[in-house]
C-alpha cells in the first residue's frame, strides 16, 4: 500500500511538473504559430504581459532555460512571461536583406503578436496597457520591430546584443513614435558589431548591415526629445573573472520615455556575468509602470 502511494505521489509530481509549461498556438495566415508559458495561478489577474524572444535559430522553450530568476521575479511581482517561437526558428524583423525563412516568406509577425495579446487578455485577463518585449540577438531585432511598428501595443522593450538595421537595410515602416527602450550590447561582439557592420547568423545566414550601438541608442533618445549627454554610471564589477565591465548611459526625464544603454566593455555575443540581463529588463519595465 505504501509502495502504491509513493508511486502515485511520484506520478502526480511528474504530471504537475510537465503540466506547468503550457504550449499553445494561433493560426496566422495559414501558419500555426506556437508559444510557451508557465501556467499562472488562478488568482493572478491584471498581470503585466512580457514576451521573451529567442535569437536566430533558437526556440521559445530553449529561451526558457535562461530565465529562471526572471520567472521567479515575475511570479512574485505579477508578471506573465511568454516565449514565442519564431517561424522556422527565425523572426521576420526589419532587416531587408536577411535571407532567413521568415524574411523570405514575409511572415506576418505583427498579426502574431496581436493575436497573442488578445489570447492572454481573454484567457488570463492580463493588463493590455502593460505589455512588454525583450529579446536576444534576432529576438532583440524583433523587439525593435515591435517598438517601430506597434508602439501603441507595447509599453517598453529591451534589445540584447542587437542594433537597429542600417538605413539601407531597414525594411519596416517606422512609426517615429517614442517608446522606452533599453539596449544591452557588448563592445567586442563580432556577430552584432558594436560599431555597426554586417551580421551573420548561424549556418552563414546573412542578416545584412546594422547601425552602430551609439546610433541605435541615439535614434530612440532623439525620438524621445532628449538633448545633451546621458547620465553615465559604472556598474559594480561583481565578477572580475569574466573580463567584462558595464557602463550605464541613461536618459530619464519626467514626461519622456526612458532610454538606456548598458555598454558591456569586453562583451561578446553573449551575456555578462555581472548582471542578469533578463532581470535588468524586468526592472526597466517595472519603472515604466511606476512612471
Amino acid at each position: 500500500m505504501c509502495r502504491i502511494s509513493i508511486l502515485m505521489l511520484f506520478s502526480l509530481s511528474c504530471f504537475s511538473l510537465k503540466s506547468q509549461v503550457i504550449s499553445d498556438s494561433v493560426q496566422i495566415e495559414g501558419h500555426y504559430r506556437t508559444f510557451h508559458f508557465n501556467q499562472p495561478a488562478p488568482t493572478q489577474k491584471n498581470a503585466s504581459l512580457v514576451f521573451v524572444m529567442h535569437g536566430s535559430g533558437g526556440t521559445g522553450k530553449g529561451m526558457m532555460k535562461a530565465t529562471a530568476k526572471l520567472e521567479q521575479s515575475a511570479k512574485d511581482e505579477n508578471g506573465l512571461l511568454v516565449y514565442p517561437d519564431g517561424y522556422k526558428h527565425f523572426w521576420n524583423e526589419c532587416r531587408k536583406t536577411a535571407n532567413s525563412p521568415a524574411n523570405l516568406e514575409n511572415i506576418n509577425e505583427n498579426a502574431f503578436f496581436e493575436a497573442m495579446i488578445r489570447y492572454f487578455v481573454k484567457k488570463y485577463e492580463v493588463n493590455a496597457r502593460q505589455v512588454f518585449a525583450m529579446g536576444t540577438s534576432g529576438g532583440g531585432h524583433m523587439a525593435y520591430k515591435l517598438a517601430l511598428t506597434m508602439p501603441e501595443k507595447f509599453r517598453a522593450i529591451t534589445a540584447i546584443i542587437a542594433s537597429l538595421p542600417d538605413t539601407a537595410n531597414m525594411d519596416c515602416a517606422e512609426s517615429k513614435i517614442p517608446v522606452p527602450v533599453m539596449i544591452i550590447n557588448g563592445t567586442d561582439d563580432t556577430t552584432n558589431p558594436y560599431n555597426g557592420g554586417l551580421v551573420m547568423a548561424g549556418n552563414q545566414i546573412s542578416m545584412g548591415y546594422v547601425r552602430s550601438t551609439d546610433k541605435t541608442f541615439h535614434y530612440w533618445a532623439d525620438l524621445a526629445g532628449y538633448q545633451g549627454d546621458p547620465v553615465k554610471e559604472i556598474l559594480p564589477d561583481t565578477d572580475p573573472a569574466d573580463g567584462k565591465t558595464i557602463e550605464r548611459y541613461a536618459y530619464r526625464q519626467k514626461g519622456k520615455p526612458e532610454v538606456v544603454l548598458l555598454k558591456v566593455i569586453g562583451g561578446k555575443h553573449d551575456y555578462p556575468n555581472d548582471i542578469d540581463v533578463h532581470l535588468e529588463a524586468w526592472k526597466f519595465f517595472k519603472r515604466q509602470i511606476k512612471g
